[in-house]
């Protein structure tokens, strides 16, 4: 940037090529076996979260990981999906209300369209939450632009039809 000429901009970085995601998108996390799951795209927030519970650690060849479970549907508590990481970090994290906790972070490869892209994620009770996930704009820095009026770049799942009774 040329700081001595007020009228002087740099060259236009290559962000038109950059793909766009809304400010919702449904995305996989194949490394853990969730087929698809329902994001919150907040560039608000610097870190990525994912609802888990029954979080417990375990050791596997002298290295710690931890074993979790996850609702992959909104509003829906009944499916479940049991999920295994080895523990990246663990770190003291401020929550939207405000309060420290202390969370589990992993590493787990996030697809979206037919990007594949590796994503810090805390692991964190999100029950009371509109979204199961919320990928933080550190996930998404320099891979996509992100259009906050829109949703579903990325398109929807297939819904299944119910079958009439007759």
């Amino acid at each position: 940037m040329n700081l001595t000429d007020p009228t002087a901009f740099d060259e236009p970085s290559d962000e038109r090529s950059m793909p766009i995601m809304g400010w919702r998108e449904w995305i996989s996390l194949p490394d853990l076996g969730v087929p698809r799951l329902k994001a919150k795209i907040d560039t608000g927030a610097r870190s990525s979260s994912l609802h888990a519970f029954e979080i417990e650690t375990f050791t596997r060849d002298d290295e710690v990981f931890v074993r979790f479970q996850v609702h992959p549907v909104q509003r829906n508590d009944e499916k479940t999906i049991a999920c295994e990481a080895k523990v990246h970090d663990v770190r003291h994290i401020r929550s939207s209300s405000g309060q420290a906790q202390e969370r589990f972070v992993i590493l787990a490869n996030v697809r979206w369209k037919n990007e594949v892209w590796p994503v810090e994620l805390t692991l964190a009770d999100r029950s009371e939450m509109g979204f199961r996930m919320l990928v933080g704009r550190e996930a998404v820095r320099g891979r996509v632009l992100i259009n906050p009026g829109k949703s579903y770049f990325g398109g929807r799942p297939k819904r299944k039809k119910k079958k009439k009774l007759s």
